[in-house]
């Protein structure tokens, strides 16, 4: 059989910066190092790839469309082909997220999801944003459609998805959610607070481990009440953020860095269908959505999800914060694979999936590797 093996580059494990290294792989990662352990063999197709950096495979674990797609138009064809043109961005595992909708257009998606995840299995799980949230800060989440937490209600749903829902968005303050956080966690389904106006009491007695996009669509730092962004900060919780520049200012985007470090941040892009299309008039959830300027809002001005591309993203916390290349990999790869168990993904590993990025030196993303095919 033959086997890839890139030389000469710049890798990032995720572990470990090796300068001048070599990465053999099929489907998956069969050996790497240093150029100076390098040993070619019979099979091998060499690709010399001197001045290129690379890292892993990009992990989005909150992203509902793009390109003209959404997940929660129910159609497996189009979420396979939404997933393919995401991993021109460099993903190579994501969460298929749905929104605060009827029940059955929840259903609907979460079985094309689960059957387009038959197919590709860059799928790695559903997140359900919604619509367990709260009104006061529901955002972009339709309030005709929101209900408090309810555990036969969640048992059904992740039935429905064969076991698919990793992470679900909800808001613990709107009622007593025991039950349906009992379910989640017995079920290995990680609880993210967020459309919350939850005060820190409240969230120390729930089992949320989890923000949903930091600082937006949530109770606020405030210097008499920590809200959820204050509990973020103080539990270091696994947080997301949206580094577009627009839903966090640069400087907020650094004092989160300050705060919880490059090992409780994830990037996520929250896109939605207008990613990747001309700015003008687009949809999310029912809702029109206005886009200009790489910004996404309803009629109202509320930010609804954003047009961002992860290579943007992974640029973006480097260029805000300072950290270097081996923090951003924590933020876009290392984490999400550690919270979630993704046992193949995160790192560049003997027998992890060969999942990769290859940047150049002014890290324009230039090529996206997926359990070994070149995209």
């Amino acid at each position: 059989m033959k086997t890839s093996v890139l030389i000469n580059a710049t890798i990032y494990t995720g572990k470990e910066k090796i300068e001048s290294g070599f990465i053999r792989f099929d489907k998956a990662i069969l050996s790497i190092g240093e150029m100076t352990n390098f040993k070619e063999k019979e099979e091998d197709t060499i690709i010399d790839a001197a001045g290129k950096i690379i890292v892993p495979g990009f992990i989005d674990v909150h992203s509902h469309g793009g390109y003209s797609w959404d997940s929660m138009d129910g159609n497996s064809e189009e979420i396979n082909q939404m997933v393919h043109k995401m991993q021109k961005e460099g993903v190579t595992s994501y969460f298929a997220t749905t929104m605060t909708q009827s029940y059955e257009n929840i259903e609907n998606a979460i079985v094309a999801i689960r059957n387009a995840a038959k197919k590709n299995p860059v799928i790695q799980g559903i997140h359900l944003e919604g619509p367990f949230v709260s009104v006061v800060f529901k955002g972009a989440q339709p309030e005709k459609y929101i209900e408090t937490p309810d555990a036969k209600v969640m048992r059904k749903w992740n039935d429905l998805s064969g076991g698919m829902i990793r992470l679900v968005t909800y808001a613990p303050e709107t009622s007593d959610a025991t039950a349906f956080e009992k379910y989640c966690v017995a079920n290995n389904i990680v609880l993210s607070v967020g459309h919350s106006n939850a005060t820190r009491a409240q969230l120390m007695d729930s089992k949320a481990s989890h923000v949903t996009h930091l600082y937006n669509a949530q109770r606020g730092l405030h210097h008499r009440e920590p809200g959820v962004t204050g509990h973020a900060f103080l539990a270091k919780l696994y947080s997301e953020m949206i580094v577009d520049g627009y839903h966090i200012v640069p400087d907020m985007v650094n004092v989160a860095y300050q705060i919880l470090g490059p090992d409780h941040i994830e990037l996520i892009t929250d896109s939605m269908r207008a990613k990747g299309m001309p700015d003008g008039e687009s949809e999310l959830g029912g809702q029109k959505v206005f886009v200009e300027d790489k910004q996404a809002r309803l009629a109202d001005g509320t930010l609804a999800g954003s047009v961002l591309e992860f290579q943007d993203a992974f640029k973006n916390m480097m260029a805000f914060t300072g950290c270097g290349i081996a923090d951003a990999v924590k933020m876009s790869s290392v984490n999400q694979a550690k919270e979630f168990g993704l046992t193949k993904k995160g790192t560049l590993e003997i027998g992890k999936d060969a999942d990769m990025v290859l940047f150049n030196q002014d890290l324009d993303l230039e090529e996206t590797i997926s359990f070994g095919e070149w995209v």
